[in-house]
């Protein structure tokens, strides 16, 4: 593992309290991402989701999976053109990974793929101490996820960004208020195994909390893909306000802070939840509207 990485391993390693895997996955993250603005994968696709919150906004909570977006829906395209650059790159950087294409699956407008790599082998090539690798078992595997959305709604808005490590390149990114867009639909409407996710409702806390304005055409676009905003006028803002209310009122927050109190620092941070809280956060909401 190039010197580069193994500081970076060395440095997410502390942050995330001893966690090999974490620290190793978000090694991966960076990696892959300078990959693939080697090709021109940022061309056609912008980064977003809560790793682009991590690294393009200091997010302190784990991400595990890389997400990215069509700029604009596109049936021919596919991931799976990118992934050896990718594997390249890892290689260059001392990396023995495993890429998995996966494909579409009909029923969405998902494109996934899987990197892996060894836990184990790749902790001693960073130069962990043995005792730490000792407790590792041999055949442990690091997963990180890649998913693209080839039929992304519209109205959403990008910027260019940049990153240091492990050397400086740059993205193509979604904007502060269209990430935010995208976090408040997931609270409205995406589960897990019909489980609340409360990695969205964290997220959600964050960017209000970083002032980040709500793009809520962006928003309306996204609600009129699933079909749930049918008016033939321009969701208002007051309707938005509304519309999150009532979520945060039939929401289990209980079942929310289980969801995420595994992946933040202290899960004693979690202790403010409250329906109250989340509308104090609602209250505080600004928007976008051009």
């Amino acid at each position: 593992m190039r010197e580069a990485c193994a500081k970076m391993f060395e440095e997410y390693l502390e942050k995330n309290q001893g966690s090999v895997n974490r620290a190793l996955a978000e090694t991966i993250h960076a990696v892959a991402l300078l990959g693939l603005s080697r090709t021109d994968f940022f061309t056609y696709a912008a980064f977003y989701g809560g790793t682009a919150l991590r690294l393009l906004y200091n997010l302190e909570r784990f991400s595990e999976d890389l997400d990215f977006s069509l700029l604009e829906p596109a049936e021919d395209f596919r991931l799976s053109s990118y992934l050896e650059p990718l594997g390249d790159e890892m290689k260059a950087f001392g990396f023995s990974v495993e890429i998995e294409n996966r494909g579409k699956n009909l029923d969405t407008p998902i494109e996934s793929a899987f990197i892996k790599a060894n836990t184990r082998m790749h902790t001693i090539k960073a130069k962990v101490p043995d005792a730490v690798a000792e407790r590792i078992h041999k055949n442990a595997i690091c997963k990180v996820k890649l998913e693209i959305d080839i039929d992304p709604p519209p109205g959403a808005q990008f910027e260019v960004r940049y990153i240091a490590d492990p050397v400086p390149f740059s993205l193509r990114s979604y904007s502060g208020p269209a990430l935010l867009a995208g976090k408040i639909d997931a609270i409205l409407y995406r589960g897990w195994q019909n489980r609340v996710k409360g990695r969205d409702w964290y997220d959600f806390a964050f960017l209000v909390h970083k002032k980040v304005s709500l793009l809520l055409g962006h928003l309306e676009a996204r609600l009129r893909q699933r079909g749930v905003y049918t008016d033939k006028s321009p969701l208002s803002p007051g309707q938005c306000t509304d519309m999150i209310a009532r979520r945060i009122e039939s929401v289990d927050l209980e079942a929310a802070r289980t969801d995420v109190a595994a992946f933040v620092p202290d899960p004693r941070d979690l202790d403010v939840w409250s329906k109250d809280y989340f509308h104090h956060v609602l209250g505080n909401l600004q928007f976008v509207t051009d």
